[in-house]
């Protein structure tokens, strides 16, 4: 590695300086709540200088002297997805100012958010320790490899947070292969490693409807049996895969079967049957999942990150809802109810299909169950904090997304203990898969 670092710094440097200014001089234009993953902030200061009265933690990077040395240390038999969030006295893995990947809305520190304490705790599973992310094992991980993220802003979210805490070791370059702002890649030069993400709300083929009526603004056309295939024909080769979908599916929608209407979801169209949101949201990842499991090429693993609960509080978003609670619940304080918890079983449902159907093929489906974790935590929302208070336009109170740095770090903490394991996991699958298999010809007639 030491032979190749003076390429890659100076690689490095200048792909900086192309990302800076093609990320200028998209800031200028006015973003919506679907932001394209380019518009991030341009200043991309060292991570050795001091941090600014708006950065109020320092970094800590981790200990590399000797990378080839570290020890997976793995939980096999620990459910890491049940837990509390306890006091923590660790930095934050970056800043606001020491990443340029943080979108503006999520930039919680910038905008003023009084209270930062939602920077101060860690997830805690109840039968063990999850280890902090260390960024120099995870890309050693997924050197020569692949990840993409497919889904809606949240997926988004996620990738952004990913790329600040891979920061402290290197910032990727653009590799995309389209123009399209909503399916970008990024290289880690240094270690061949391609991070993606494919912008795909609804997951299955979908458009903007026009129903003969300026008044349906908003309105989508959902076909829940087709493949998006803007992203379903170009994941074959990826090594890593992890779907996402929910509020989008809270949004007026038709729904299309086999090319017909067969409902709808609040399209207030005169006979059109409207079904709860969880029809199309089934529907979608029934779809999506068989997408992938037909991909007879395809050898990653997929990853399901459930939905990540909002937590609007004296209203709903678009009617003065808030989140300005400043500590989390504890796992007794709150449970899951109502939506929250119709859309968690639809998702763990279907993904229970896909997961036996995709064993039949060899191949691999892995859950990143997060919504318990987030359930307790309505502190790490932007709400009024993803902009300026006098900023003249109409912004929402944003209890949806999660400010960076904050709880949507330990994502990665997760995924990269999910990761880990996975070498004895696909070992143990293929074992049984293997002994099942010799148990069955006992019964066969020669």
């Amino acid at each position: 590695m030491k032979s190749n670092n003076n390429a890659i710094t100076n690689h490095t440097k200048f792909s900086k300086l192309v990302i800076f200014f093609t990320t200028t001089l998209l800031l200028l234009t006015l973003i919506p709540l679907y932001y394209p993953l380019h518009s991030f902030s341009s200043t991309k200061p060292s991570l050795q200088e001091s941090p600014s009265p708006e950065s109020p933690f320092p970094i800590t990077l981790p200990d590399h002297s000797n990378i080839s040395s570290i020890v997976i240390t793995e939980h096999e038999d620990c459910d890491i997805f049940t837990g509390e969030w306890v006091r923590s006295h660790d930095e934050p893995y970056y800043t606001n100012e020491s990443c340029w990947a943080i979108h503006e809305h999520q930039n919680c520190v910038k905008y003023g958010k009084p209270d930062l304490d939602y920077m101060k705790w860690k997830w805690k599973p109840d039968e063990c320790e999850l280890p902090r992310f260390n960024p120099y094992q995870f890309l050693e991980l997924v050197r020569d490899k692949s990840l993409t993220f497919v889904g809606d802003s949240l997926g988004r979210n996620q990738l952004q947070s990913l790329i600040c805490m891979l920061s402290p070791v290197e910032f990727p370059v653009e590799n995309s292969y389209t123009s399209d702002q909503n399916f970008i890649r990024w290289k880690y030069v240094g270690y061949n490693f391609t991070l993606s993400t494919f912008s795909t709300p609804f997951l299955v083929k979908a458009e903007e409807a026009n129903f003969n009526d300026s008044t349906h603004t908003g309105l989508f056309n959902l076909y829940l049996d087709e493949f998006d295939t803007k992203w379903t024909s170009q994941i074959e080769d990826f090594d890593h895969v992890i779907i996402n979908a929910g509020h989008w599916f809270s949004r007026p929608g038709i729904y299309y079967e086999k090319g017909r209407i067969v409902g709808c979801r609040f399209c207030q169209i005169e006979n059109i049957t409207d079904y709860p949101m969880t029809y199309g949201y089934k529907k979608a990842f029934r779809t999506a999942f068989r997408a992938i499991n037909s991909l007879k090429n395809f050898k990653g693993v997929t990853y399901l990150r459930t939905y990540s609960p909002m937590h609007f509080e004296n209203g709903s978003w678009n009617d003065g809802g808030d989140c300005a609670r400043t500590k989390p619940f504890k796992s007794n304080e709150v449970s899951m109810e109502g939506m929250n918890l119709e859309i968690y079983m639809t998702q763990i449902e279907e993904f229970k299909v896909a997961e036996q159907e995709a064993k039949k093929t060899g191949k691999r489906f892995r859950l990143l169950d997060l919504t318990p974790a987030m359930l307790l935590r309505p502190d790490g929302h932007p709400g009024r904090y993803g902009h300026r208070p006098n900023e003249n336009m109409t912004l929402y109170n944003d209890c949806v997304h999660w400010c960076l740095p904050g709880p949507i770090d330990t994502w990665s903490d997760i995924l990269l203990q999910v990761m880990k394991t996975e070498g004895r996991r696909s070992y143990e699958e293929k074992l049984q898969s293997k002994q099942d298999n010799i148990g069955l010809s006992r019964f066969k007639f020669h």
